[in-house]
Protein backbone atom coordinates (compact mmCIF):
# COMPACT_ATOMS: atom_id res chain seq x y z
CA UNK A 1 0.00 0.00 0.00
CA UNK A 2 1.40 3.39 -0.99
CA UNK A 3 0.68 6.47 1.07
CA UNK A 4 1.06 9.98 -0.29
CA UNK A 5 3.39 12.14 1.78
CA UNK A 6 1.38 14.41 4.04
CA UNK A 7 -1.77 12.31 3.91
CA UNK A 8 -3.28 10.81 7.07
CA UNK A 9 -2.03 7.36 8.03
CA UNK A 10 -4.54 4.53 7.59
CA UNK A 11 -6.30 3.33 10.72
CA UNK A 12 -4.75 0.38 12.52
CA UNK A 13 -4.83 -1.46 15.83
CA UNK A 14 -1.83 -3.51 16.96
CA UNK A 15 -0.62 -5.12 20.19
CA UNK A 16 2.18 -3.44 22.10
CA UNK A 17 4.97 -5.26 23.94
CA UNK A 18 2.63 -5.83 26.92
CA UNK A 19 -0.26 -7.23 24.87
CA UNK A 20 -2.31 -4.02 25.08
CA UNK A 21 -4.17 -3.00 21.93
CA UNK A 22 -3.01 0.35 20.54
CA UNK A 23 -5.20 2.09 17.99
CA UNK A 24 -3.99 5.01 15.92
CA UNK A 25 -7.51 6.46 16.13
CA UNK A 26 -7.24 6.67 19.93
CA UNK A 27 -4.75 9.53 19.56
CA UNK A 28 -6.89 11.58 17.16
CA UNK A 29 -7.50 15.04 18.56
CA UNK A 30 -5.34 14.21 21.60
CA UNK A 31 -1.76 13.80 20.39
CA UNK A 32 0.28 13.91 17.25
CA UNK A 33 1.86 10.53 16.50
CA UNK A 34 5.35 9.80 15.22
CA UNK A 35 5.25 6.38 13.53
CA UNK A 36 8.59 4.62 13.24
CA UNK A 37 8.72 1.45 11.16
CA UNK A 38 11.68 -0.90 11.49
CA UNK A 39 12.07 -4.38 9.95
CA UNK A 40 13.11 -6.56 12.90
CA UNK A 41 14.07 -6.43 16.57
CA UNK A 42 17.61 -7.25 17.69
CA UNK A 43 19.29 -6.22 14.42
CA UNK A 44 22.27 -3.90 14.77
CA UNK A 45 20.95 -0.97 12.76
CA UNK A 46 17.40 -1.11 14.11
CA UNK A 47 18.58 -1.45 17.71
CA UNK A 48 20.96 1.48 17.25
CA UNK A 49 18.25 3.69 15.76
CA UNK A 50 15.69 2.88 18.48
CA UNK A 51 18.31 3.35 21.21
CA UNK A 52 19.08 6.80 19.78
CA UNK A 53 15.37 7.63 20.08
CA UNK A 54 15.31 6.17 23.61
CA UNK A 55 18.27 8.34 24.60
CA UNK A 56 16.65 11.52 23.19
CA UNK A 57 13.01 10.59 23.83
CA UNK A 58 12.13 14.05 25.12
CA UNK A 59 12.94 15.41 21.65
CA UNK A 60 10.31 13.14 20.07
CA UNK A 61 7.69 12.48 22.73
CA UNK A 62 5.95 14.91 25.08
CA UNK A 63 2.44 15.93 26.16
CA UNK A 64 1.49 16.61 22.52
CA UNK A 65 3.40 13.82 20.73
CA UNK A 66 3.45 10.02 21.08
CA UNK A 67 6.17 7.85 19.51
CA UNK A 68 5.01 4.44 18.23
CA UNK A 69 7.56 1.95 16.90
CA UNK A 70 6.26 -0.85 14.63
CA UNK A 71 7.92 -3.99 13.30
CA UNK A 72 6.98 -7.43 11.98
CA UNK A 73 8.06 -9.18 15.18
CA UNK A 74 5.68 -10.94 17.55
CA UNK A 75 4.47 -9.29 20.74
CA UNK A 76 6.64 -11.69 22.74
CA UNK A 77 9.77 -10.71 20.81
CA UNK A 78 8.84 -7.03 21.17
CA UNK A 79 8.51 -7.45 24.94
CA UNK A 80 11.97 -8.98 25.32
CA UNK A 81 13.49 -6.41 22.94
CA UNK A 82 11.89 -3.44 24.74
CA UNK A 83 12.86 -4.74 28.19
CA UNK A 84 16.44 -5.47 27.16
CA UNK A 85 16.91 -2.06 25.56
CA UNK A 86 14.85 -0.04 28.08
CA UNK A 87 12.30 1.39 25.64
CA UNK A 88 9.65 3.45 27.42
CA UNK A 89 7.45 3.92 24.36
CA UNK A 90 5.04 1.47 22.74
CA UNK A 91 6.71 -1.12 20.52
CA UNK A 92 3.97 -2.54 18.32
CA UNK A 93 3.77 -5.98 16.72
CA UNK A 94 2.61 -6.11 13.12
CA UNK A 95 3.08 -9.87 13.16
CA UNK A 96 1.34 -12.23 10.82
CA UNK A 97 2.06 -15.92 11.52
Amino acid sequence: MSIVIGSPAPAFELSDQHGNKVSLASFKGEKNVVLLFYPFAFTGTCTGELCALRDDLSQFQNDDVQLLAVSCDSMFTQRIFAEKEGYEFPVLADFWP
